[in-house]
């Protein structure tokens, strides 16, 4: 094998250990605690309870706008934005279109055993509030989820609430379990869609 190829195979080799370390953590990552109502192979119905999150608002098309909420938020967790200490990363993260104009909400949930007493001050731009106890139908999927992706999963999913006799109380939300290192076929995406 020629020094190019050897270099290539090794490089290739180095990537593909960092990606299965990203996904080992990213699997051991805090989730939120719910209740499950209904599970038929990729549909569910959870009873969620209450959520702490940080939270940001960025505008712009929805991957641009996540991309941009998503730098700000690792920034607040990860100390580059604010003293202190790291907060544990948790997953999923959380995004929703709010209000009528190309703007985007990105969420990261706390974790549990972080007290209020002890969440760092947000910067400016971050907010820190709680999602209500709410229950919320979803869709699993796997792959890199772009638009049209997203908006097919949503269509299937209001097709099994409608089949299933669950009527929507709000908008969609999209939730991400995985970090952009993570092959697409190796990726956990969900639709949420609050349900009454």
């Amino acid at each position: 094998m020629g020094k190019a190829r050897w270099i290539a195979a090794a490089a290739a080799g180095t990537a593909a250990v960092a990606a299965a370390a990203y996904y080992l953590n990213e699997r051991n990552s805090e989730k939120p605690d719910y209740d499950l109502l209904i599970e038929e192979g990729r549909f569910a119905l959870r009873d969620y309870p209450p959520l702490a999150v940080a939270e940001t608002v960025q505008e712009g098309q929805r991957e641009t706008a996540f991309g941009n909420g998503f730098r700000v938020l690792a920034d607040y967790f990860f100390v580059r934005s604010r003293p202190g200490k790291k907060i544990p990363m948790t997953s999923p993260v959380l995004s929703d279109r709010v209000g009528d104009e190309d703007q985007w909400r990105t969420r990261f949930m706390l974790p549990a055993r972080l007290l209020a007493e002890e969440t760092p001050p947000p910067p400016a731009g971050v907010d820190i509030d709680e999602i209500p106890a709410r229950r919320m139908a979803a869709i699993r999927f796997a792959g890199s989820a772009d638009d049209a992706m997203l908006a097919e999963k949503e269509a299937e999913l209001r097709e099994w609430m409608a089949a299933n006799d669950i009527e929507a109380s709000g908008p969609a939300e999209y939730a991400f379990y995985n970090s952009p290192f993570i092959p697409g076929a190796l990726r956990r995406n969900e639709v949420l869609i609050p349900a009454a």
